[in-house]
């Protein structure tokens, strides 16, 4: 994930105009140096500080948190059965401890396959959410990053030498917060007339019409 920094750099040096600091050179045979920010951010304290992303990883924590109370109760459950078979095995036929062993054995390996099956989805479902709320968050963070570039300033000249890091990763939480929140989609009908509102217009509806 943190290569995902690396990338925004790189497309950042992308979008800078060609030949910038070769025209500034030949309109200046010194050119004064300027110190031309690298713009990089921690994605992993986006996904950890956001609104956006504390709600997605809040929701993903319960199911996690879900799963593995289902994954303790049904172990204990195994647990009990397996240890009165062992228990009654002394006093149980051979031909029927056998048939009870083979099926318990049956149960534990399907069970293991379910419930690894679920956790594989649960995983699916973490990286998928993750890269969701990536694409979701793109566009702020390249607005942010063009707003804040060496380009959004008249600079007399750029040195390609004189290059400095700079983490906007604080300013990006807040203007992802402050443009997205949580990012709960609004529910459907969000935009439909409140039914008071309805209301009063099928009385003036009905008042016209009776007037009439």
């Amino acid at each position: 994930m943190r290569a995902l920094a690396a990338v925004f750099a790189l497309a950042l040096a992308a979008m800078l105009p060609g030949g910038v600091a070769a025209q500034a050179q030949d309109a200046a045979p010194a050119p004064r140096r300027i110190q031309s920010p690298v713009l990089t951010i921690d994605v992993e304290r986006l996904f950890a500080e956001t609104l956006f992303g504390q709600r997605v990883n809040e929701d993903l924590r319960r199911r996690g948190a879900a799963l593995q109370a289902e994954n303790e109760r049904l172990t204990a459950e195994l647990t009990a059965r397996e240890r009165s078979l062992t228990e009654r095995r002394p006093t149980m036929d051979p031909e029927a401890f056998r048939a009870e062993a083979d099926a318990f054995d049956a149960d534990v390996q399907r069970i293991r396959a379910e419930q690894d099956a679920k956790e594989a989805a649960l995983q699916a479902a973490f990286d998928e959410e993750r890269q969701r709320f990536l694409a979701a968050v793109t566009p702020v963070l390249v607005r942010l990053m063009i707003e804040r570039g060496p380009w959004s300033s008249s600079n007399g000249g750029m040195s390609s030498s004189a290059w400095a890091l700079w983490d906007i990763t604080d300013d990006a939480v807040a203007a992802i917060d402050a443009e997205m929140g949580d990012g709960r989609v609004p529910p459907e009908g969000a935009g439909a007339p409140a039914p008071a509102a309805a209301e009063r217009t099928d009385g003036a509806a009905s008042g016209g019409a009776a007037a009439e």
